[in-house]
């Protein structure tokens, strides 16, 4: 890990800087690159212009380790009027909601209601509820809170990270799910002996995971989801699925709002389904931070601007 990102993932956790940029200008202005508006119309706004393109797209509100049975249970209202508006405006879009936002920092067991009630409302509006992974301490609980919604519900998706050591063990376990699994490189601050600190080993890591996944497709086993903005491994995988018999519809492209627009038009265009996430809300700070972190070209230009700001 270099010491640009490493700053940056360790930025992501300061509340102090989060008050003091997320009222500046330049850090507004630099975040609409990532991110259409606040608010969930916003958001929807997006889905409908991207969709003409034939993308589709995963909503998701930002904000993490709430800590009140309130704000978990307006998390959950929230989501369930985002499903209404996916089907009132005829969107091909689905949601994403990470476990913290529903109380699992409190209760799992409460995190576990708040999510069955999302996966029916899903199934009801003819759309997804996706799980995202948040930092090693969480991988444990939210993989059993994927389990059971898996054993319930069909239309329900799991985030994994390929930089951690231990995702191999956790897919091959998760199999028997039939899961449907958006795989992502990582972007959390984590120690050496949890996640690979080295790009070239991560990227290892994940076109195993990837082909183990292709496997599984080919076997009606899994659905795969390449999360991932590396158009070098995207043609490999590609050309992986064509080989073992997977069809274009077989598994995904996922890729952020902002990031590849071209490639993610260019990609829908030759028959692969592609679809951007979409986030929104006013708690974007951590979450821009680790986007910045993916991408170091960025990094200086923008802890400059913080110093000068």
């Amino acid at each position: 890990m270099t010491i640009a990102r490493n700053a940056l993932l360790r930025m992501s956790k300061s509340h102090w800087l989060a008050d003091r940029v997320m009222t500046r200008g330049f850090a507004k202005k630099a975040v609409k690159k990532f991110m259409p508006g606040e608010e969930l119309s916003d958001a929807l706004d997006a889905s409908a212009t991207i969709g003409r393109d034939q993308l589709g797209s995963v909503l998701t509100k930002l904000g993490e380790n709430l800590t009140a049975q309130s704000e978990a249970d307006a998390v959950r209202d929230h989501y369930l009027g985002a499903f209404d508006q996916i089907k009132l405006r005829r969107l091909n879009a689905h949601v994403s909601v990470k476990p913290t936002q529903l109380g699992l920092d409190f209760s799992q067991s409460g995190c576990a209601e708040h999510l069955e009630v999302l996966a029916q409302k899903a199934e009801s509006t003819g759309t997804y509820l996706w799980l995202d992974m948040e930092d090693s301490s969480y991988v444990d609980r939210t993989l059993e809170l994927y389990r059971g919604l898996r054993g319930r519900h069909e239309k329900v998706g799991l985030a994994m990270q390929a930089y951690l050591r231990r995702t191999p063990a956790d897919l091959t376990q998760l199999l028997y799910t039939r899961p449907t699994v958006r795989l992502v490189k990582g972007a959390y601050a984590e120690p050496p002996h949890i996640a690979f600190p080295a790009k070239r080993d991560v990227d290892l890591a994940y076109y195993d995971l990837a082909v183990e996944l292709l496997n599984a497709a080919a076997k009606g086993q899994a659905l795969p989801i390449f999360g991932t903005h590396d158009m070098v491994l995207i043609d490999r995988l590609v050309t992986k699925a064509a080989a073992i018999g997977v069809p274009d519809g077989g598994y995904e492209v996922h890729m952020l709002y902002g990031i590849r627009m071209a490639e993610q038009r260019a990609l829908a265009a030759k028959g692969r389904t592609v679809k951007t996430l979409i986030s929104y809300g006013s708690s974007w700070f951590p979450w821009y931070m680790r986007r910045l972190a993916e991408r170091p070209a960025n990094v200086w230009f923008v802890v400059k601007s913080m110093l000068a700001g």
